[in-house]
């Protein structure tokens, strides 16, 4: 009886682990599937085109281009390789300004052939426009429509997904603030983090331990929107405050507060491994004439880097990992920083704060899905870094 119920619950362990194992393998399949489906999507709107004149030989325009030809930051053609002619954007709603009710019928349903005839006598026009309102046959030049590139998302400083004629998918400023961010989080937790970590584990007498290390263990269970509720009504003031500027939501807030997230990880780890340090070591150290810091600084410290950088290496999963406290204190700014003191926006708080909005099945949602992916990525070369650094100590 008891080997058929031994056999019974290595079956069940086993299935859970089967099942487990490939549900997680199904959501990395249909996270990467959704991403790869960007670079089938157009450039240009679907369901829209660029017509031209008909002597305009300009065929190609990346993204890049198109925004900034209907943002009139580029207004003559010859600035994207043709003619020497003054550039004019044409929109749908622009319409009213150059036909009346009359011109357009009652429902509009002159509305084609009047776009078609302004665009032809207009040489330096391009018209914005549903392609169901111009016929196959109308004699207009359009702008070929290609698939997304990949150095348009992977190089593209520019993240406008909702931007019309021509999203814009640039993910750098979105990884550069993610890893930004992150970096200063690590940079504040670590010194501060080491220092508790070396007092609970050497300087403080068991009472203290006992009281100190149950409080700090709790701040891994507070919700990551209280500390950006703290971190907006308390760190953006004073930061804003300090270096007088216009704006408090700064990467620097968002690293605070990932700092004070990181915190409790930092230290937990960083204190069991120096608490594992032989109390032979601490001895033989103490009964050469060391004294007791000598013997934290080059006895228990060495023994302990694997354990102290484990800690740390997780620390920085869950500053890259954060999205609520992030995305409430750093401003959501989609450009590459180039101090602490701007604002930014990271790759988990763009994802919670426009896939709700972002179309199934879209550019945009596609794009989001494709922000998975990389993060995906930097959190398998974090964990696979923590692998590596418990191998090795435990090879010692």
């Amino acid at each position: 009886m008891k080997k058929v119920f031994t056999k019974i619950i290595e079956g069940i362990f086993t299935c859970s682990g089967f099942i487990t194992s490939t549900v997680i393998l199904l959501i990395t399949v249909f996270l990467f599937s959704e991403a790869s489906g960007l670079f089938r999507q157009k450039v240009i709107e679907e369901g829209y085109v660029l017509a031209l004149n008909p002597q305009n030989n300009v065929n190609e325009l990346n993204a890049d281009q198109i925004k900034n030809i209907f943002d009139e930051e580029i207004t003559n053609w010859k600035q994207v390789g043709g003619n020497n002619t003054p550039i004019v954007v044409f929109r749908l709603e622009d319409i009213d300004r150059y036909f009346n009710e009359k011109d357009l019928g009652n429902e509009y349903q002159y509305a084609g052939k009047k776009i078609e005839e302004l665009v032809k006598k207009t040489p330096g026009m391009i018209a914005f426009v549903p392609s169901s309102l111009l016929s196959p046959n109308s004699g207009l030049h359009f702008i070929e429509d290609n698939s997304i590139p990949f150095k348009e998302v992977f190089a593209g400083t520019e993240w406008y997904p909702t931007a019309t004629p021509a999203p814009l998918f640039g993910i750098l400023p979105l990884v550069a603030g993610t890893l930004w961010v992150s970096f200063f989080a690590i940079l504040l937790a670590l010194p501060f983090g080491l220092c508790v970590s070396v007092y609970l584990s050497e300087v403080a007498g068991n009472k203290v331990r006992e009281t100190l290390k149950p409080i700090i263990e709790l701040l891994n269970g507070i919700p990551s929107v209280v500390f950006g509720f703290f971190g907006l009504i308390v760190v953006v003031p004073f930061i804003q405050k300090v270096f007088n500027l216009p704006v408090g939501e700064t990467g620097l807030s968002g690293s605070i507060i990932l700092a004070l997230m990181a915190l409790p990880t930092i230290i937990t780890v960083s204190e069991d491994a120096m608490r594992s340090c032989p109390r032979s070591m601490r001895e033989a150290s103490l009964a050469l004439g060391a004294s007791h810091w000598q013997t934290i600084y080059r006895v228990v410290i060495p023994h302990s880097t694997s354990g102290i950088t484990s800690g740390i290496v997780l620390g920085i999963g869950r500053a890259v990992g954060e999205t609520m406290a992030v995305l409430m204190v750093t401003g959501n700014a989609a450009v590459i920083p180039t101090t602490i003191l701007e604002p930014l926006r990271t790759i988990p708080a763009t994802i919670a704060a426009e896939l709700g909005e972002a179309p199934a099945g879209g550019a945009h949602y596609e794009a989001l899905f494709l922000l998975g992916v990389i993060l995906f990525f930097i959190t398998m070369a974090i964990n696979m870094s923590v692998e590596h650094i418990s191998s090795k100590n435990k090879s010692r």
